[in-house]
């Protein structure tokens, strides 16, 4: 038995932490929107330029949301 507890119990508690960083991983590509493309050629050293799609979508709506309302504080 490890750690003192009964096989059973020890398995589920395996899978919970498990199913737990698969879900937790999930929740990550899901809010930064990796970019998993294979490029054909590989960058060379210096080159490789990375950027957070979903947080530039959110600066971008968040930047036309306040566009948008200084245009009806004008009118």
């Amino acid at each position: 038995m490890p750690a003192g507890v009964s096989w059973p119990r020890y398995l589920r508690m395996v899978g919970a932490s498990i199913l737990a960083m698969f879900a937790g991983a999930q929740c990550v590509h899901q809010y930064y929107l990796p970019d998993l493309t294979i490029p054909e050629v590989p960058p060379k050293p210096g080159e490789l330029r990375t950027e957070l799609k979903g947080y530039k979508a959110r600066e971008e709506a968040a930047a036309m949301f306040e566009q948008i309302k200084s245009q009806e504080k004008v009118e």
